[in-house]
C-alpha cells in the first residue's frame, strides 16, 4: 500500500488516499456490486443512500486505487442514534447491554474492495486510515453474519461481536454488529 507523494510508484501499486465520494459514486458502487454480488436494482437504490450519508455532518471517505481506477473504498462518519442504521441495530444492542456504543463511535458505513485486489492489504488500509482520523474513541459496524475474510479483518483490528442475528428490513442474511476502541489493533 501507498499513500500520495511517499516511496516509488509500481503499475500495479494500491493507493490509499482521500475520495470525493459524490462524485465517484457510480465507480464505488461498481466496485461494491462485484465485492457483494449487487445486482442493478440494488446499486439504484444504494447510490441514493451513499449520496444523502455524503451530506452528514463528519461524513468521510477513502478510495484505493491502481493505475488510476479505483478498486476499493470506504466510508463512515460519526453514529447518530436517529439514522436508520442506528434505529435498527439499537434493540439488538439494548438486549446485550451494548446500546452505549450507538454513542461517540465511528461508523464504518461501507468498505468495499475489488475481489481481484483482496487479501492484499487494501481493506485494512482503508479502515485504519479512515478511523485513525476519527476523533470519537471507538468504532462500530455492521457486517454479514458469517465466518469470513471480512470479519476475521475486522476481528483482528480488535472488533468484536456486540450483537448476532440482526435482522435488517430486505436484507436476505442476518448481520452482526461489531465494535472496537480506536485506534484499531495494528498486527
Amino acid at each position: 500500500m501507498r499513500f500520495p507523494g511517499h516511496g516509488h510508484r509500481h503499475p500495479d501499486d494500491v493507493v490509499i488516499g482521500p475520495l470525493d465520494l459524490s462524485a465517484h459514486v457510480d465507480e464505488a458502487l461498481a466496485v461494491q456490486a462485484l465485492a457483494f454480488g449487487l445486482g442493478a436494482d440494488e446499486v439504484a437504490v444504494r447510490r441514493q443512500i451513499v449520496l444523502r450519508h455524503m451530506t452528514y455532518p463528519g461524513a468521510r471517505a477513502l478510495g484505493a486505487t491502481s493505475a488510476g481506477r479505483l478498486v476499493g473504498f470506504v466510508y463512515g462518519m460519526p453514529n447518530n442514534r436517529t439514522h436508520w442504521w442506528s434505529t435498527v441495530v439499537e434493540p439488538y444492542l439494548r438486549a446485550r447491554d451494548h446500546d452505549d456504543w450507538l454513542d461517540h463511535s465511528f461508523v464504518i458505513t461501507e468498505l468495499h474492495v475489488h475481489p481481484h485486489y483482496q487479501n492484499r492489504g487494501a481493506g485494512r488500509s482503508l479502515i485504519t486510515t479512515i478511523t485513525d482520523a476519527a476523533t470519537e474513541p471507538r468504532s462500530i459496524l455492521s457486517a454479514i453474519d458469517t465466518d469470513s475474510p471480512a470479519r476475521g479483518l475486522y476481528r483482528s483490528l480488535g472488533y468484536e461481536d456486540l450483537a448476532r442475528q440482526v435482522l435488517f428490513p430486505s436484507a436476505p442474511k442476518p448481520y452482526a454488529v461489531m465494535g472496537a476502541p480506536l485506534p484499531l489493533r495494528r498486527r
